[in-house]
């Protein structure tokens, strides 16, 4: 059983989604600080200095959060163009190589039977007419 987990975590493929997750995380934490500290005060300062991490609603005990709500979905956006940035940029590079040129027939039809010949046949071999 050992054996078996250690094969499959040596795949190529899970070592390659730990490595993306682990610089994903990273990368997130990333957007999240350009967004908390850069992004959003600069905003606040355009929309007359609101500061969005305190933005909430108390309703009876509760504290909604909407300030917090707001950055987290503008990192969710820039993460998301990044990503998606980064994907046309890779499939951009990535062209499908060209199709084979088609193949020459090697056949053709019988004017008078219809059958399928050999296209350097002179004669049909099923109706024996003159090609």
């Amino acid at each position: 059983m050992l054996k078996e987990f250690k094969e499959f975590i040596m795949r190529g493929n899970v070592l390659d989604l730990a490595v993306a997750v682990i610089i994903g995380g990273a990368f997130g934490k990333i957007v999240a600080s350009f967004v908390d500290d850069i992004l959003m005060p600069l905003i606040g300062l355009l929309l007359g200095r609101v500061d969005f991490s305190s933005l909430a609603w108390t309703v009876g005990e509760a504290s909604v959060r909407y300030g917090a709500f707001i950055q987290t979905l503008v990192d969710f956006l820039i993460i998301a163009a990044a990503v998606f940035l980064i994907v046309k940029a890779i499939s951009a590079v990535e062209k499908p190589a060209p199709p084979a040129p088609a193949a020459e027939p090697t056949t053709k039809e019988c004017l008078y039977c219809f059958s399928t010949i050999p296209i350097k046949a002179t004669r049909c071999p099923h109706c024996t007419s003159q090609l």
